[in-house]
């Protein structure tokens, strides 16, 4: 795969995150967008995937995933229970493989959604517009402020944190009220975190960057990583 540019002047590694995982690459992408509410074909999309998840995998297999296994093992690494504090992606295929249905936010939303319940792969999404200078990847703090999209405050002491220079923006359990995508975001800013390599990122960038452009009329949009490639 191509990028136009593989590195981001905007988005960087801190140190102490780097020493515990030497091979950590973040890939991220970066779209305008017009967004729009609950696309027919692309909620079918969704609703198919779901009931393939419900007819075939329960709790054990979803923990095997690699990306969802990989990432469980990162929390542990860092000093996180990942039972406790479920990657994002293993608690959408959770509540797929339970017959829950899902919501639906916005098209961009509801994209991002479905390349992780198709790769398992964590994905943050927020509003470009919202995020303030750049950002870069740590580790939380201990009483950091952070409200997560839909279930209020999040401990994110010892979660893998993005920050901009207002504070947390999101970590691979949840993203951040202050920078969520809504219906009137035009430009997205999408990152996943490969703990332990880029394996799988590439695919998952192209995938969102085909939906957002058949589903959110995506004229530009820009990809690349960070990190040891």
């Amino acid at each position: 795969m191509e990028f136009n540019n593989y590195h981001h002047d905007s988005i960087s590694i801190s140190s102490e995150i780097a020493l515990l995982f030497p091979d950590l690459v973040i890939g991220w992408l970066e779209a305008e967008i017009r967004n729009n509410e609950k696309n027919p074909e692309l909620w079918n999309l969704l609703t198919k995937r779901c009931q393939e998840i419900h007819d075939s995998m329960d709790e054990e297999s979803i923990r095997r995933v690699e990306a969802i296994s990989n990432g469980k093992k990162a929390y542990r690494h860092i000093g996180k229970d990942p039972n406790r504090y479920r990657l994002s992606a293993e608690a959408l295929m959770r509540r797929a493989a339970k017959g829950k249905g899902l919501y639906s936010i916005s098209s961009a939303v509801d994209t991002l959604n479905l390349v992780s319940l198709t790769t398992g792969i964590t994905i943050g999404g927020f509003d470009a517009h919202k995020v303030d200078g750049y950002i870069e990847l740590g580790i939380g703090s201990p009483c950091e402020d952070f409200i997560a999209i839909g279930r209020g405050p999040l401990n994110v002491e010892k979660l893998p944190v993005y920050r901009d220079q207002s504070g947390a923006i999101g970590n691979p359990t949840s993203d951040s009220e202050r920078t969520q995508i809504t219906i009137v975001t035009s430009q997205v800013l999408m990152l996943i975190t490969g703990f332990f390599g880029g394996k799988g990122l590439d695919q998952a960038l192209e995938q969102l960057k085909s939906l957002l452009t058949t589903y959110c009329e995506c004229k530009y949009c820009k990809t690349g990583f960070i990190g040891n490639i």
